[in-house]
């Protein structure tokens, strides 16, 4: 056996790696140490480092497959935070990539124990409480867990309000991805909505004039120091048009939202008895069922079915004890269930046993995680012709019967439709099904390694490259 070819036989076996990459880490931190004194004698000399290529590098060449060490910073069930559901699938399938040696989740504290448990082959997981929702110390947290760990990357899935719905603690929490740049780790954004697309009062910030007119000015300052990280990827396509015409940002991709689970294809069928309708999300903010409640009783005259409606999920952060409040105006009207809080494990059957999906929004925060879990169940919807949603649907190919946001009328024009049209109804699910399964997690995951990868190919940072 030739040299290159034993080498090749060795750095291809990740079992190999992975017993190996203590001694590898102890390496790579010594290396790293000797490029930032190297790093530093060309900055006083005033000349650009140009990084050269080491013997890990040269065996990432051979084989073809660097590994890493990935941080992910998220809120993780069973937080309440949102995107943590989100979080969840991404852990999950980033765990089964090749390339990854080890996930580390930089999770939001949480006095309920984190579901660990994964049934895949995969890489160790390791999670990192560090930061808590509304806390004005999560820099001093967060940055403490990040150098205590050393990822070789960082992986931060976003929303304006994920640090908190108290201003200034949303504010200080978003600075952490361009305080890791400064660490010098390569850095990547996932950036779920943006100012700019944000109805400030419907999404609870604000409903004032004045103080809408402020918080947009200090959003446009935050998404300049978001857009400081080495690369920032968004789930609509219309978001990078914005954000490289306005901030000019030449560091700005799109990656698809991506469907959580692709199950086997489903039973295009009708319920046997009643006809279930579905709400599913955190509710108060832009997300308002008084409106499909009050549809919902109009249904029940024009279907030849008993109609139910399932609320499932909870509030939303900002309007805590909102559901309740719903719950005690409309407890006159039977058929109205309110499931709380819903498990990974329940969410399945939540999804199977319903009829129709239904968006009652009154706007928009980005991409529909929903929209694409009821893809990914073949199922139906019916939602607002509003910007985002009607963009998605366009752009993704699923399909959807559209209302007029808080119109009672309209909605259960929509409702009526879909549910005494089973022929529709069914062909819209399995356009749904189809446009689910043409964007799983596990591809969105391979897009955003390939990101990594590419911020090593620049020179920028001398991530070791290991098969």
């Amino acid at each position: 056996m030739s040299n290159n070819a034993a080498v090749y036989s060795l750095f291809s076996n990740n079992e190999c790696i992975r017993a190996i990459y203590p001694l590898y880490s102890k390496l790579k931190s010594i290396h790293l140490h000797l490029f930032d004194i190297r790093r530093r004698k060309n900055q006083t000399k005033r000349k650009k480092l140009i990084f050269k290529p080491n013997i890990w590098h040269i065996c990432g060449v051979i084989t073809n497959n660097p590994i890493m060490k990935l941080g992910i910073v998220t809120a993780y069930p069973p937080s309440k935070v949102t995107l943590n559901e989100y979080a969840y699938y991404l852990v999950k399938h980033f765990r089964q990539h090749t390339q990854l040696t080890e996930l580390i989740v930089y999770c939001d504290c949480f006095p309920e124990p984190k579901d660990y448990a994964f049934e895949e082959e995969g890489c160790k997981v390791r999670f990192c409480p560090s930061w808590s929702f509304n806390s004005y110390q999560n820099i001093l947290t967060l940055r403490k867990a990040i150098k205590t760990t050393k990822p070789d990357f960082l992986l931060y899935n976003l929303q304006f309000m994920k640090f908190g719905d108290r201003k200034v603690a949303a504010a200080l929490g978003l600075l952490m991805p361009w305080i890791s740049k400064l660490m010098r780790i390569p850095t990547v954004v996932l950036l779920h909505n943006i100012m700019e697309t944000v109805d400030l009062s419907s999404a609870g910030f604000t409903s004032n004039a004045l103080k809408a007119k402020i918080y947009k000015t200090i959003g446009n300052a935050l998404t300049r120091i978001i857009l400081k990280a080495n690369m920032v990827a968004v789930t609509m396509e219309s978001y990078v048009e914005i954000l490289t015409e306005k901030y000019k940002a030449k560091n700005v991709v799109h990656i698809p939202h991506g469907t959580f689970e692709i199950p086997e294809k489903p039973e295009y069928k009708t319920s046997n008895y009643a006809y279930k309708v579905m709400t599913f999300g955190k509710f108060g903010t832009y997300k308002k069922v008084e409106v499909l409640i009050d549809a919902i009783a109009q249904v029940r005259k024009q279907v030849n079915r008993p109609v139910e409606l399932i609320i499932a999920g909870t509030d939303n952060p900002n309007t805590v004890g909102y559901l309740d409040q719903v719950q005690q105006q409309y407890e006159h009207i039977s058929g109205i269930h309110f499931t709380g809080y819903v498990a990974e494990e329940d969410v399945p059957n939540l999804f199977t046993q319903a009829d129709v999906v239904v968006f009652p929004y009154t706007s928009t925060t980005g991409s529909s995680g929903v929209l694409h879990q009821a893809g990914s169940y073949g199922k139906a919807v019916v939602m607002p012709d509003l910007g985002d949603l009607g963009k998605l649907v366009t752009q993704e190919g699923y399909q959807g019967d559209f209302f007029e946001p808080e119109n009672v009328g309209s909605l259960t024009d929509s409702i009526t439709r879909v549910l005494n049209d089973e022929s529709y109804r069914l062909d819209m699910g399995a356009a749904n099904y189809k446009a689910a399964t043409a964007l799983p997690m596990s591809t969105i995951a391979d897009l955003y390694v390939d990101q990594f990868n590419q911020l090593t190919d620049t020179g920028e940072y001398p991530i070791p490259m290991v098969a």
